[in-house]
């Protein structure tokens, strides 16, 4: 079982988190920063939410944005590969 050696202490959405990882602990914090600003985004959009619609309405953004850069990242090595031939 892999050892992880980082525990940080977060906070996203006014609560605490300790995450616990192998990254450098200033990615894990950049990480949390990000994931509490898009919560806290969509918190305004949607008033009234509770915490779990927020969490899941943030993981659905997301990945939403993830599955894009893949799908350009894809694109882009398809192109390279055709400029190459």
């Amino acid at each position: 079982m892999a050892e992880y050696r980082n525990r940080i202490a977060v906070e996203i959405n006014d609560q605490q988190y300790t995450l616990v990882g192998e990254d450098d602990p200033e990615h894990i914090r950049y990480v949390a920063r990000l994931v509490d600003e898009k919560i806290k985004e969509i918190g305004m959009k949607s008033a009234g939410l509770d915490t779990t619609r927020k969490a899941v309405l943030t993981a659905v953004n997301v990945m939403d944005e993830y599955v894009k850069l893949v799908e350009k990242h894809e694109a882009l090595l398809k192109e390279m590969d055709q400029q190459g031939n």
